[in-house]
C-alpha cells in the first residue's frame, strides 16, 4: 500500500509490499502516485518470486555457463549470446521487459541484417526466456504475443551441370588424373556433397573406420540433429572416395578441415563466372536428384531429416522436370 505526505516542497510516496519498502520524493503528487503504482506493480511481482533485480544479459551469462555447454555448437552460442549481450536492450531488467521493448528492438535490428538473423536472435533470446521461468526469474514471456519478421523463402539454387564443370576447372580436378593438391580434394568432397547430400563437415569429418566401401555405407556418429545415421553410398561415391586412396592412418580420410574447405572452396569460386552459389546448395541439388531415384521416407533417411516438411525445402525439382516423369 502506498502513502503520501508532503514534506516541504515535494511529495514523498512510500510503497511497502512483501516485506520490501521504497521510498521517493517528487515535486508533485500526481507524479507521487505515479511512480508508487509502478513500484507496487514491481514489488508485487517481486513478492511472488519474480526478480526485480536480474536483467536480460544476467540470463544470457548465466544460459550461456549452464545450458550453452550442453549442446552441439555450444561454443559458437555463447559467442552469440556475448554479442546479445552488447545491446542496450539486455540491460532491461526482467520486469520491464515488455512486447515493445521486443518490437523496438526488432525494428532497430532489421535496418541491418535480414529477418532471418533477427528471427535466429529471437529464437534464442526465447529460449532463454524459458530457462528464466524455470529459474523463477519471471512469470511470463514477453515473447509470446510478439509478431516476428517474415522469413525470406528458402533458397532454391540448381547448381547446372556446366556450373559443376566450370568449378572443377577452377580447382584443377580432372576426373582421369590422380588427386593431390588440396583444392583437387575439395573438387573431391564437392562431388561427393552433390552425390550423397552429405554436408560439407559431415564429409570432412569422415575417418577411414567410418565408410564402407564393400558394403557401400559411410556411418556418421553426430550429426547437425544430434543424431547418428548411415548414408547409402552410390557406385558413383564409392569411385569419389577411391580417388583420394590410400587413406590415412589416423585422422580424416580428406586431411581437410570444413573451414579449410570453406575457404578454398571461396577462393576458387572467385575464379570462375558463377554467381550467387554457395556450396551448401550442394545439398539442394544432390536432394533434388536423389528424389527422382528414391522414395519420400528412404530420401529423408539418407538426408537425415526427421520433419517431412523442413526435407521439401531442400526439394527443388522444376516443373519441366517433374513434366518428364508423367509420360
Amino acid at each position: 500500500m502506498a502513502t503520501f505526505r508532503k514534506r516541504g516542497d515535494k511529495w514523498e510516496a512510500q510503497v511497502f509490499v512483501g516485506g520490501k519498502r521504497r521510498t521517493k520524493s517528487w515535486p508533485t503528487k500526481a507524479q507521487a502516485k505515479s511512480w508508487a503504482t509502478e513500484q507496487e506493480m514491481s514489488l508485487g511481482k517481486a513478492a511472488e518470486g519474480v526478480s526485480d533485480t536480474h536483467t536480460l544479459n544476467d540470463v544470457f551469462v548465466r544460459y550461456a555457463e549452464e545450458v550453452s555447454p550442453t549442446k552441439r555448437g555450444g561454443e559458437k552460442e555463447k559467442i552469440r549470446l556475448t554479442a546479445l549481450g552488447q545491446f542496450p536492450i539486455a540491460s532491461e531488467r526482467l520486469i520491464d521487459l515488455r512486447r515493445e521493448t521486443f518490437e523496438d528492438w526488432i525494428s532497430f535490428r532489421l535496418k541491418t541484417v535480414k529477418p532471418s538473423s533477427v528471427n535466429r536472435d529471437l529464437n534464442l533470446i526465447s529460449n532463454c526466456l524459458t530457462y528464466a521461468r524455470r529459474w523463477r526469474l519471471m512469470k511470463d514471456n514477453p515473447l509470446k504475443d510478439l509478431k516476428r519478421p517474415t522469413d525470406p523463402p528458402p533458397r532454391d539454387r540448381r547448381i547446372l551441370d556446366k556450373e559443376i564443370e566450370e568449378i572443377l576447372v577452377a580447382l584443377n580436378y580432372v576426373e582421369s588424373e590422380p588427386v593431390e593438391q588440396k583444392q583437387q580434394k575439395v573438387a573431391v568432397i564437392f562431388l561427393l556433397a552433390i552425390e550423397t547430400a552429405m554436408r560439407s563437415g559431415e564429409i570432412c569429418g569422415l575417418k577411414p573406420d567410418q565408410v564402407d566401401l564393400v558394403k557401400r555405407v559411410a556411418r556418421l556418429p553426430l550429426t547437425k540433429n544430434g543424431a547418428a545415421r548411415s548414408v547409402p553410398l552410390s557406385t558413383r561415391a564409392v569411385e569419389l572416395f577411391r580417388k583420394v586412396e590410400p587413406w590415412p592412418e589416423e585422422g580424416t580420410i580428406f586431411g581437410i578441415t570444413d573451414k579449410q574447405r570453406d575457404a578454398l572452396f571461396r577462393k576458387y569460386l572467385k575464379k570462375t563466372t558463377i554467381e550467387d552459389l554457395v556450396f551448401h546448395d550442394s545439398r539442394h541439388e544432390a536432394t533434388t536428384r536423389l528424389a527422382k531415384k528414391l522414395e519420400i521416407l528412404d530420401l529423408a533417411r539418407v538426408t537425415g531429416h526427421k520433419n517431412l516438411k523442413e526435407l521439401m525445402t531442400y526439394y527443388n525439382a522444376s516443373a519441366e522436370e517433374i513434366a518428364t516423369q508423367l509420360d
